[in-house]
């Protein structure tokens, strides 16, 4: 394969391209360890090599760097490894690495956002939280009703009643037309919301 250009993105690391194509990227010390230069020939064992003994090997180094500093999932951590410009096979095995270890598992990491959550939000809300960070459906319906028992809904709905120091005993009209906004907004259910007003007003 011929190097066909090399494009500095630091002092110590380049893009490489061969046959006119982002291949990946090199740290200066490698590009001599290999001879990579603009008109250079580079032979399917190098590339090889580079792929799968150094690049595979920094790749899942950075993984599990990523995932000791917090929980990611699935899809957030393969969008970072693609920010750190890997070639997508090399991706691929690094992300079977660090499953293989259970250092990755999208639905404990639903389950865990769910349960830090349920207090401060809805249902809907968190599902759509967690939908942007690349959970699937099946994944999320899962993790729900794990977490989710009869009247969980209802206990987030009084804390957030608590939070925003409003008595639906003694609320006005003005009051809790707010409320009923602002918990609307965030995804309950206006059902869920009356149940709650009455069942205060029914046991004061």
């Amino acid at each position: 394969m011929l190097v066909t250009k090399i494009e500095p993105i630091t002092k110590t690391k380049s893009k490489i391209f061969l046959e006119e194509k982002f291949a990946f990227v090199l740290y200066k010390g490698e590009l001599a360890r290999y001879g990579i230069k603009e008109g250079a020939i580079l032979s399917e064992e190098e590339y090889d090599e580079i792929l799968n003994k150094v690049l595979l090997k920094r790749a899942k180094l950075r993984a599990m760097h990523l995932l000791e500093m917090k929980d990611w999932t699935w899809s957030q951590l393969e969008e970072k490894l693609q920010q750190n410009l890997y070639p997508n096979e090399i991706i691929e095995k690094a992300m079977e690495y660090v499953k293989s270890f259970g250092y990755i598992d999208d639905h404990r990491y639903a389950v865990n956002f769910i349960r830090g959550r349920q207090g401060q939000k809805s249902k809907r809300e968190i599902g759509a939280l967690l939908r942007q960070k690349g959970i699937s459906t099946e994944l999320l319906h899962s993790a729900m009703e794990e977490c989710y028992g009869k009247g969980e809904e209802k206990e987030a709905i009084k804390k957030l009643f608590v939070k925003k120091k409003v008595d639906p005993i003694s609320a006005s009209e003005e009051e809790l037309q707010k409320i009923y906004g602002y918990l609307a907004r965030k995804g309950f259910r206006y059902e869920d919301i009356r149940q709650v007003i009455q069942d205060c007003r029914e046991n004061a």
